[in-house]
């Protein structure tokens, strides 16, 4: 079975939100074959990534960057899994209330150095997140969902 990881700092009703969008999509019954596994960024481990088959990425814009957490995460398993996981499919979400260029540039320029592929592209809500963003995020969750799937079965193969 195809296994999803969520790494997320959520810190806000907002980011919250997003996040529970983002469940909702990866936990779609009209998906099979995967299961999903959500981690706080500050609790998720190289095994933890080392097990996936793709990742969504979920982050408040934090004076002009991602989260400490998410930086923290990347720190931990950046060299751990770097060669095993090249090609791998991610995605990202990230909260701002002013500005979300900063923290999507960073995380972007992390995943590049792993190796990883970009699925879709982020989804990024300054202020309030509405239905718009809510959907945006259900979305991002289930393709990434469907990502794992095809990238696990790539693998066997």
């Amino acid at each position: 079975m195809a296994r999803l990881l969520i790494v997320h700092h959520t810190v806000s009703p907002a980011t919250a939100e997003l996040l529970d969008a983002v469940l909702d999509g990866a936990r779609n019954d009209d998906i099979e074959g995967v299961r999903t596994q959500v981690k706080a960024a500050l609790a998720a481990t190289p095994t933890d990534l080392l097990e996936a088959d793709a990742v969504v990425l979920g982050t408040p814009a934090n004076i002009g960057y991602m989260s400490g957490a998410l930086k923290h995460f990347f720190d931990t398993v950046y060299y751990t899994v770097q060669v095993d996981h090249r090609g791998m499919p991610y995605t990202l979400y990230v909260h701002g209330d002013n500005d979300t260029s900063g923290a999507v540039r960073s995380v972007e320029t992390i995943a590049e150095g792993m190796g990883w592929e970009r699925h879709r592209p982020p989804v990024t809500v300054v202020g309030r997140p509405g239905a718009e963003a809510r959907e945006a995020c259900w979305e991002l969750g289930a393709v990434t969902a469907l990502a794992a799937v095809e990238h696990a079965e790539r693998r066997e193969r």
